[in-house]
């Protein structure tokens, strides 16, 4: 295995065909597959599924141009220091629950690393998800909670993973509303004040159990519920229907505006909010600085 083997097999999955593939990496397309196949055969792996309709990553492939992508990356890191080579686009990829402090730290590496060039991703997407994208290496960090109703359930599922949680902060629960909402101008909320209105949540697709819920207190019961997928329709059904989520509190008026606010909900319970990773992957510098903005921001919106 080479590190030219590795650079077909990534340029090949982010064109999408051999032939594309082969334009861009200036060789011929009949050298390009030999080299891949020479690659799997040596792996003992099947990297893409050859089909009337081309090629497509399999799942294992998927694994292996994880694993690809971040050697190619430290080869580059050394190239710059070593040899003062400047090299391709920087790549860096997070799955999170919807937190604006994820985007906001997001936001800091890429003015931080961006450069000219770069390939970064930030998913805002499922529970389940999130821990399936840092099992399979397609996103380095992901965020997620826990609280005493799901922590062992999550955290079983992590160890399986062969991933670890690191905890960022710990945090009391919180109503986001809209700040016209009848209850507003409330200091702290109840359970009964606030369960005649919408409840807003995120749909979790296959895995829609209360474990896997990105609200705590999703268990109880509500006459009014809502699911959505993205935090924009989220908080705007929250202003036009006077409903409710329930969430961290932490919450970035630079980003969401000065109509959603959050309040303390009077419960007896608690959310965790930490980041998962691969156990025994290092950091690259972009993790690392991204844990690190995800501190400053968690910081200055608790303060």
């Amino acid at each position: 295995m080479t590190l030219q083997q590795l650079k077909y097999v990534v340029k090949v999955a982010d064109k999408g065909t051999i032939s594309d593939a082969a334009k861009e990496l200036f060789i011929s397309q009949p050298s390009l597959t030999n080299a891949i196949k020479e690659l799997e055969n040596e792996m003992q792996i099947t990297i893409f599924n050859r089909t009337n309709k081309g090629i497509v990553v399999s799942n294992t492939g998927d694994e292996f141009l994880a694993y690809a992508r971040q050697v190619l990356e430290q080869a580059n890191l050394l190239e710059e220091k070593f040899l003062n080579v400047k090299k391709q686009s920087t790549r860096f990829s997070v799955s999170t629950q919807h937190y604006s402090f994820a985007v906001n730290a997001f936001v800091d590496v890429i003015r931080e690393f961006g450069g000219n060039q770069y390939d970064f991703t930030l998913r805002e997407t499922q529970t389940y998800e999130i821990i399936e994208d840092i099992n399979r290496l397609k996103s380095e960090i992901g965020i997620i909670y826990t609280s005493s109703k799901n922590e062992e359930v999550i955290m079983k599922l992590i160890k399986q993973k062969g991933l670890v949680f690191c905890e960022l902060f710990i945090a009391n629960p919180n109503v986001f509303i809209s700040s016209k909402h009848p209850l507003a101008k409330k200091r702290e909320i109840t359970m009964n004040e606030i369960e005649e209105y919408p409840y807003l949540s995120f749909e979790q697709g296959d895995y829609n159990s209360f474990y896997f819920s990105e609200e705590i207190l999703s268990t109880l019961d509500r006459n009014k519920n809502i699911k959505v997928r993205d935090r924009a329709t989220l908080f705007n059904l929250v202003i036009g229907l006077n409903g409710y989520t329930v969430s961290t509190g932490v919450i970035s008026k630079e980003l969401n505006g000065e109509n959603i606010i959050a309040k303390p909900l009077k419960v007896d319970e608690y959310m965790r909010v930490g980041i998962i990773k691969q156990k025994n992957v290092a950091l690259s510098r972009y993790g690392v600085a991204y844990i690190e903005a995800l501190k400053r921001h968690i910081f200055a919106y608790t303060q």
